[in-house]
């Protein structure tokens, strides 16, 4: 592109930028229609780092030098198969066209179905493109912000649950931390319960459910009233086991438990949610309102737990919250093993959610450092709560250091 067309770009983001508050948008609009058809997708590619574990980085490249960046809920090797089928539609192409480029790559049915997790990450990244090509922060192009900073829930927990004093000891470092959580959800060790036999987990005897409502009680002592306490599980139990989780923690009020079913929806998640009073989350490994939609016509869930990078990107998980709201119901987003891109686009959606409820954290030595990705001052979480992030698009500056620094083995540098 010549050299004229990206200075005068550049002067008109400027002018832009320098507007009133009240005017900005509207003068932009009128001054930027002629620039977004100057801006145009040249290249999509993808990179693993060695402390995700459940996704890829996405970046495209413009025309325009402009650079966006998103997280797609598979490998690269996967992203990379399903972007090869889909590139053609998108290389040239205006990148702030979002709803028509979803709309698109998500229905396509011929002559392959549409590989949703690899599209969420495209349309991460085209979010993180318009709010760069227009100067504003991604909460603000979906009409936020409702809240000023998004409440976040932690992770973690002492080895042996069944240890009393081991839980005491958690709980004080928990509640020095400077990040102050007050939420945290406990995965399901083997110690106080039952092991993986062959492919499946058997049914849970009264033996583990015993342990289990030990462990919990153990855990509601340490952290006192204040903390609030789930379960995680990963879809690995039958209803059975799964009414019986219920019961062994429902003394302690949890705040839910997670996953305990296989995610996708089934009678058996209405069978759970009629025997107990806990509250059940799920939805990671669900895709796009359709996938919610039996989950949320049966009253099968209390809160609704979409993954921003698997479940449809931020268009999708949009569209999942605004479903959601009709029958009042929360939503929190998964955000686990990933990167920071992952986590902004997830705090952007929580500020402009009316029904949004918790996402979870991946700031810190538990998840890897993940912050090590962004240069500058580095995210934090402060009272269980975290900021917005600052900037236009997700925020996300990157430190190409740090990416490096953790550069999973023998994968190739933005391939």
């Amino acid at each position: 592109m010549a050299l004229n067309m990206i200075l005068s770009r550049r002067a008109l983001f400027r002018m832009a930028l320098a507007a009133p508050a009240s005017t900005f948008l509207a003068n932009f609009a009128l001054r930027a229609q002629s620039v977004r058809r100057m801006v145009k997708i040249t290249a999509i590619k993808t990179l693993q780092l060695d402390n995700v574990g459940d996704g890829c980085l996405v970046k495209i490249e413009t025309d325009s030098g402009l650079v966006g960046y998103g997280e797609s809920g598979v490998t690269p090797s996967m992203a990379r198969t399903g972007i090869a089928t889909i590139e053609r539609d998108l290389i040239g192409q205006d990148p702030s066209a979002i709803e028509r480029h979803f709309h698109m790559l998500s229905a396509r049915q011929y002559s392959f179905i549409a590989h949703i997790p690899t599209i969420t990450g495209i349309d991460i990244v085209l979010w993180d493109l318009a709010g760069k090509i227009l100067g504003e922060p991604v909460y603000r192009l979906l009409g936020g912000p409702i809240r000023e900073a998004v409440p976040i829930y932690s992770h973690g927990g002492p080895r042996n649950m069944l240890d009393a004093s081991e839980c005491r000891d958690w709980a004080q470092k928990a509640k020095a931390s400077p990040e102050g959580f007050t939420a945290y959800k406990f995965s399901f060790p083997d110690s106080i319960g039952s092991s993986r036999s062959g492919p499946f987990f058997p049914t849970l005897d009264g033996s583990n459910l015993r342990r289990i409502a030990k462990g919990y009680a153990n855990l509601r002592t340490a952290l006192g009233d204040e903390i609030d306490i789930a379960m995680h599980c990963t879809g690995q139990f039958d209803t059975m086991s799964s009414v019986g989780l219920c019961r062994a923690i429902e003394p302690i009020s949890p705040m839910w438990i997670e996953d305990p079913l296989p995610v996708h929806y089934s009678e058996a998640w209405v069978a759970l949610k009629r025997s107990t009073r806990v509250p059940l989350l799920a939805g990671e490994k669900v895709e796009m309102v359709r996938g919610f939609r039996q989950f949320l016509d049966n009253q099968a869930l209390d809160i609704l737990h979409p993954d921003v990078a698997y479940s449809g990107g931020v268009t999708g998980c949009k569209k999942i919250a605004d479903y959601a709201a009709l029958s009042r119901t929360p939503v929190g987003l998964h955000s686990g093993p990933s990167s920071m891109a992952r986590f902004y686009a997830s705090a952007h959606l929580g500020a402009a959610m009316q029904n949004f409820f918790k996402v979870e954290n991946v700031i810190g030595e538990h998840r890897g450092f993940k912050e090590e990705m962004v240069s500058g001052k580095k995210p934090v979480v402060r009272n269980s709560v975290f900021a917005l992030p600052e900037g236009p698009g997700l925020g996300l500056q990157i430190d190409e250091d740090g990416l490096k620094k953790h550069l999973a083995k023998g994968e190739p540098y933005w391939a």
